[in-house]
């Protein structure tokens, strides 16, 4: 039943390697479309700190972990999904490694896993927005420029703002102004009181100043690298460095609206990970495109995991696929810095050095390895 059998895989992160990895080790024929490196954005926010972390760490060649495959089983395809057809099973794909940037290349699937995960609107390297080389140099660039500024502003106190604030703060904090802007009154938006209370108590032992109210209107950047950061009530800053962490939207350009949330712009999804309106149920959908019930990483990897299998059901087995399954409680956990944390386990306030152990002491640079070798699927 496998026989000649496409999965087309769209994205090589942690959800679209998660998938590979799962399919590959057991099956045969399985292409897969996925980017030329391995990005863990999961560390970019301490990666923007001088000598934390090496390039090669940080990124690794997806060549890399499809060695251990026959080669027959699979193909790696470099480019970026510009369009869909889920009635005709294809997509096109605008080639980045062919003689020309323009060539395309339409590929039919069998089944189709959308794994392409978000992006950020504006130049950070908090996610791959770009090909290998303009990442490097993006985090070189944002390093360099991080060691040089005296006072850095970081706008958005989501878990990333304020994780990017804590690595600021931990390792500049007594030589540098490090700011952190909130649009509402508390940082965490949507979190408990408590929890929101104890991420400003972490920041402030950084020298972190956290402004509530202060939600960004337009930025102007000199040509002396200085920037003006004008806020909605009015108030203008300045400061040598700005680092914005609002502005993720999902990579779901290359799919037809009527399978996206109209204002989120995420991919629909049913209770297997199928994108809802497709005939044959032969689309699935896993991490920040789908953002349900929210994006994360241990979200992410359950999602991998449901699809993997439900693939595996449907198209080999002839069975019918099971409801995907999420991880047994909702946790967050935010590093605060290389020595501190906060977060909670459902509504259960985590200790910062429990936080620390689980997350912050290596931002899980140790899991690379295990994405890489296919050990975690």
């Amino acid at each position: 039943m496998a026989d000649n059998k496409t999965v087309v895989i769209l994205g090589g992160s942690l959800g679209g390697l998660h998938v590979a990895h799962a399919l590959l080790k057991k099956h045969q024929q399985y292409p897969n479309l996925r980017n030329t490196h391995f990005y863990w954005n999961i560390a970019s926010v301490r990666a923007i700190i001088p000598g934390q972390i090496p390039d090669q760490k940080m990124l690794r060649e997806l060549s890399e972990a499809l060695q251990p495959y026959p080669s027959n089983m699979y193909e790696l395809v470099i480019g970026e999904a510009i369009s869909s057809d889920f009635t005709a099973k294809t997509v096109k794909v605008q080639l980045s490694n062919s003689a020309a940037d323009a060539q395309t290349r339409e590929i039919v699937y069998d089944h189709l896993v959308l794994a392409t995960g978000a992006r950020y609107t504006n130049d950070t390297p908090w996610k791959a927005n770009s090909d290998y080389q303009s990442l490097i140099s993006l985090l070189h660039e944002t390093a360099s420029r991080v060691e040089k500024a005296g006072h850095i502003i970081v706008a958005g106190a989501g878990a990333t703002g304020v994780e990017v604030a804590g690595e600021l703060g931990y390792e500049y904090g007594k030589t540098k102004t490090i700011t952190l802007l909130a649009s509402g009154q508390h940082v965490l938006p949507g979190e408990q009181e408590s929890l929101s209370t104890a991420t400003e108590n972490e920041l402030k032992k950084l020298n972190v100043t956290v402004q509530k109210g202060a939600r960004v209107k337009d930025v102007a950047r000199s040509a002396d690298d200085k920037y003006t950061i004008q806020l909605e009530n009015g108030q203008n800053l300045e400061c040598n460095l700005y680092l914005p962490t609002q502005g993720m939207v999902p990579n779901s350009d290359y799919v037809d609206t009527k399978h996206l949330d109209p204002k989120t712009k995420t991919v629909l999804v049913d209770e297997f990970l199928h994108v809802t309106g497709v005939p044959g149920n032969n689309v699935w959908a896993v991490g920040d495109i789908v953002s349900k019930p929210r994006a994360g990483f241990m979200i992410t990897q359950k999602q991998a995991s449901s699809v993997a299998k439900n693939v595996e059901l449907s198209l080999l087995q002839g069975k019918e696929p099971v409801p995907a399954k999420g991880p047994p409680v909702d946790i967050l956990a935010c590093a605060v810095g290389r020595g501190r944390g906060v977060g909670r386990m459902g509504s259960i306030r985590l200790p910062s050095f429990g936080v620390w152990l689980a997350k912050g002491r290596t931002l899980g640079m140790q899991l690379v390895d295990q994405y890489i070798s296919g050990s975690i699927a």
